[in-house]
This record gives C-alpha cells, structure tokens and sequence, in this order.
C-alpha cells in the first residue's frame, strides 16, 4: 500500500508550515526518509518538523556526527548519512534500536542507505524549481500508518 501526495511551495516559509504540520501529526515510532539536492531544503524541513513535535533546540544537520538526538512530545533522531561510505557504519552506531524505537527517525540522503529502510516509513523527496526558493515535494507514504498520516496531512493544508 502505497499513496502520494505532491506539493508545490514558492518560499521557504511554505516549506517550514508543511514540515512543521506534519510534525503535529506525528505521534512516535515514524520513519521518515528525505532525499534531494544540496542546498534542496532537506534540513530546513527537518527543522521544521522538529517544531511541530515541540523540539525547543535547535536543530542542526548533524554531518559529521551522523546523528543528533533532541526532546519533545518523543524523542527526535535525526540522521545525515551523507558522509556514510558503507552501510554497516549504521550497524556500528546501532541504528535499530533508534529506527524500532518510539522516537521519530529522520534520515537526509537516505537512499545512500535504501538498502536497510524499513519496508513502512514516509519518503520525503525535495526538488528545487526554477525559481530561486521554490519547490516541489513528493511526500510518499509506504505503509497504513503512513497513508493515514498523508491524508490528515493534505486535510491540514
């Protein structure tokens, strides 16, 4: 079971309501895998998101550390594997017990590690446009709880 839903947004303010919507409508235990360009607005969604599950910190792309934890309604773990050159490093950092966990898992550049996604997550893909801050995002739901998580999300906005 599989649902799409497609977003055009002009500005970097679109971005951050939808991502911090979707933050409100999560509950604990997601997957969401974002992939784009640099530059493309993953972090900035991520952030966003973060709001939206009350993280008062700031939130930073976590490069060289891989990932960074932060407090909300649930615990927030987000991923940057973009400097990951095997996919057994994220055995290494023990990446299930974060995945399978009741945290919300964000992971920037995740197609570097499809491989190991769990089957149920929330496919976030960001492409730029041809204006300077516009973008089109493709939001995938694979899985029930996803596909119920993209409809309350194209309710809201």
């Amino acid at each position: 079971m599989k649902q799409l839903l497609k977003i055009n947004v002009d500005d970097i303010k679109e971005t951050e309501k939808l991502g911090y919507t979707l933050g409100k409508l999560l509950t604990g235990g997601e997957i969401i895998c974002m992939n784009g360009d640099l530059g493309a607005g993953k972090t900035t969604m991520t952030q966003s998101i973060a709001k939206g599950l009350d993280v008062e910190d700031y939130v930073t792309s976590p490069t060289f550390t891989i990932i960074n934890e932060y407090k909300g309604r649930c615990p927030l773990y987000h991923f940057d594997v973009y400097r990951i050159n095997d996919v057994d490093e994220m055995y290494d950092l023990g990446y299930e017990e974060y995945f399978y966990s009741d945290g919300v898992s964000i992971i920037e550049w995740a197609n570097i590690i499809k491989e190991i996604l769990p089957k149920e997550r929330l496919d976030i893909m960001i492409n730029k446009k041809d204006n300077i801050e516009g973008r089109e995002i493709i939001i995938a739901g694979n899985g029930e709880k996803y596909i119920n998580i993209i409809k309350l999300l194209s309710e809201e906005i």
